[in-house]
Protein backbone atom coordinates (compact mmCIF):
# COMPACT_ATOMS: atom_id res chain seq x y z
CA UNK A 1 0.00 0.00 0.00
CA UNK A 2 1.48 3.50 -1.14
CA UNK A 3 0.68 6.30 0.60
CA UNK A 4 0.82 10.03 0.51
CA UNK A 5 1.18 12.45 2.97
CA UNK A 6 0.68 16.22 2.61
CA UNK A 7 1.72 18.95 4.75
CA UNK A 8 -1.21 21.86 4.08
CA UNK A 9 0.02 25.03 4.61
CA UNK A 10 -1.41 28.83 3.36
CA UNK A 11 0.57 29.09 0.43
CA UNK A 12 2.22 25.78 0.45
CA UNK A 13 1.97 22.10 0.05
CA UNK A 14 4.60 19.15 1.29
CA UNK A 15 4.57 16.27 -0.16
CA UNK A 16 5.72 13.32 0.69
CA UNK A 17 5.30 9.35 -0.27
CA UNK A 18 5.70 5.70 1.22
CA UNK A 19 7.55 3.43 -0.89
CA UNK A 20 5.95 0.85 -3.22
CA UNK A 21 6.73 -2.17 0.07
CA UNK A 22 5.68 0.56 2.62
CA UNK A 23 8.83 0.34 4.61
CA UNK A 24 9.96 4.09 4.49
CA UNK A 25 8.40 7.72 3.48
CA UNK A 26 10.65 9.96 0.97
CA UNK A 27 10.23 13.78 1.03
CA UNK A 28 8.44 14.70 -3.31
CA UNK A 29 7.81 18.06 -3.79
CA UNK A 30 6.12 21.21 -2.69
CA UNK A 31 3.51 22.44 -4.39
CA UNK A 32 3.11 26.31 -4.08
CA UNK A 33 0.41 28.88 -4.51
CA UNK A 34 -0.36 32.40 -4.74
CA UNK A 35 -2.96 32.62 -2.97
CA UNK A 36 -4.35 30.18 -0.27
CA UNK A 37 -8.07 29.61 -1.58
CA UNK A 38 -6.69 28.92 -5.24
CA UNK A 39 -6.83 25.26 -4.71
CA UNK A 40 -7.44 24.23 -8.04
CA UNK A 41 -3.82 23.41 -9.85
CA UNK A 42 -2.80 22.24 -6.12
CA UNK A 43 -5.76 19.45 -6.52
CA UNK A 44 -4.58 18.45 -10.20
CA UNK A 45 -1.32 17.84 -9.16
CA UNK A 46 -1.83 15.81 -5.71
CA UNK A 47 -4.31 14.08 -8.71
CA UNK A 48 -1.09 13.86 -11.05
CA UNK A 49 0.85 12.38 -7.97
CA UNK A 50 -1.93 10.26 -6.65
CA UNK A 51 -1.71 8.07 -10.58
CA UNK A 52 1.93 8.07 -11.05
CA UNK A 53 2.52 6.43 -7.31
CA UNK A 54 -0.26 4.35 -7.16
CA UNK A 55 -1.41 5.94 -4.10
CA UNK A 56 -3.87 4.07 -1.77
CA UNK A 57 -4.07 6.18 0.99
CA UNK A 58 -3.58 9.62 1.77
CA UNK A 59 -2.84 11.54 5.13
CA UNK A 60 -2.74 15.10 5.91
CA UNK A 61 -1.20 16.67 8.93
CA UNK A 62 -3.43 18.31 11.33
CA UNK A 63 -2.37 21.09 12.95
CA UNK A 64 -3.67 20.86 16.54
CA UNK A 65 -2.74 23.77 19.16
CA UNK A 66 -0.80 22.29 22.48
CA UNK A 67 -4.12 22.06 24.17
CA UNK A 68 -5.11 19.22 21.22
CA UNK A 69 -7.76 21.42 20.39
CA UNK A 70 -8.33 22.61 16.96
CA UNK A 71 -7.96 25.89 15.45
CA UNK A 72 -8.47 27.46 11.78
CA UNK A 73 -5.62 25.64 10.40
CA UNK A 74 -6.97 22.37 11.39
CA UNK A 75 -10.37 23.57 10.27
CA UNK A 76 -9.04 24.64 6.76
CA UNK A 77 -6.45 20.86 7.21
CA UNK A 78 -9.69 19.37 7.16
CA UNK A 79 -11.48 21.31 4.50
CA UNK A 80 -8.61 20.54 1.98
CA UNK A 81 -9.02 16.37 3.10
CA UNK A 82 -12.44 16.85 2.01
CA UNK A 83 -11.78 18.13 -1.37
CA UNK A 84 -9.03 15.60 -1.99
CA UNK A 85 -11.87 12.82 -1.04
CA UNK A 86 -14.26 14.06 -3.21
CA UNK A 87 -11.91 14.55 -6.21
CA UNK A 88 -10.17 11.29 -6.11
CA UNK A 89 -12.11 9.10 -3.86
CA UNK A 90 -9.37 7.84 -1.69
CA UNK A 91 -9.63 7.75 1.82
CA UNK A 92 -7.96 10.44 4.04
CA UNK A 93 -7.04 10.35 7.48
CA UNK A 94 -5.15 12.89 9.23
CA UNK A 95 -2.18 13.03 11.75
CA UNK A 96 -1.00 15.27 14.42
CA UNK A 97 1.93 17.52 12.76
CA UNK A 98 2.65 19.23 16.22
CA UNK A 99 6.11 20.25 15.45
CA UNK A 100 6.78 18.68 12.44
CA UNK A 101 8.02 22.13 10.88
CA UNK A 102 10.87 22.05 14.30
CA UNK A 103 11.73 18.02 13.71
CA UNK A 104 12.47 19.13 9.84
CA UNK A 105 14.44 22.60 10.93
CA UNK A 106 16.37 20.23 13.31
CA UNK A 107 17.07 17.92 10.83
CA UNK A 108 18.22 19.85 7.73
CA UNK A 109 20.30 21.65 10.44
CA UNK A 110 22.03 18.40 11.31
CA UNK A 111 22.20 18.05 6.96
CA UNK A 112 24.34 20.92 7.30
CA UNK A 113 21.52 22.79 5.03
CA UNK A 114 22.20 26.34 5.82
CA UNK A 115 19.25 28.26 7.85
CA UNK A 116 18.74 30.74 5.05
CA UNK A 117 17.49 27.89 2.91
CA UNK A 118 15.05 26.23 5.40
CA UNK A 119 12.17 27.57 3.36
CA UNK A 120 13.37 25.64 -0.04
CA UNK A 121 13.08 22.44 1.92
CA UNK A 122 10.60 22.21 5.22
CA UNK A 123 7.75 21.72 3.69
CA UNK A 124 8.94 18.82 1.62
CA UNK A 125 10.45 17.19 5.30
CA UNK A 126 7.72 18.32 7.17
CA UNK A 127 5.44 15.91 4.82
CA UNK A 128 7.76 13.25 4.96
CA UNK A 129 7.88 13.45 9.22
CA UNK A 130 3.95 13.58 9.26
CA UNK A 131 3.72 10.54 7.15
CA UNK A 132 6.53 8.69 8.81
CA UNK A 133 4.50 9.67 11.91
CA UNK A 134 1.45 8.17 10.45
CA UNK A 135 3.16 4.87 9.71
CA UNK A 136 4.97 4.66 13.16
CA UNK A 137 1.52 4.99 14.64
CA UNK A 138 -0.06 2.36 12.42
CA UNK A 139 2.53 -0.17 12.60
CA UNK A 140 3.83 0.25 9.12
CA UNK A 141 6.65 -0.41 7.36
CA UNK A 142 10.24 0.09 8.96
CA UNK A 143 8.79 2.63 11.42
CA UNK A 144 7.40 0.37 13.67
Amino acid sequence: MRILGLDYGSKTVGVAVSDPLGLTAQGVEIIRREKENHLRKTYSRIEELIEEYSVDLVVIGLPLNMDDSEGERAKLSREFGEGIERRTGLKVEFQDERLSSFEAEEEMASLGIKRSDFKKHVDRIAAQIILEDYMRAHNIGANK
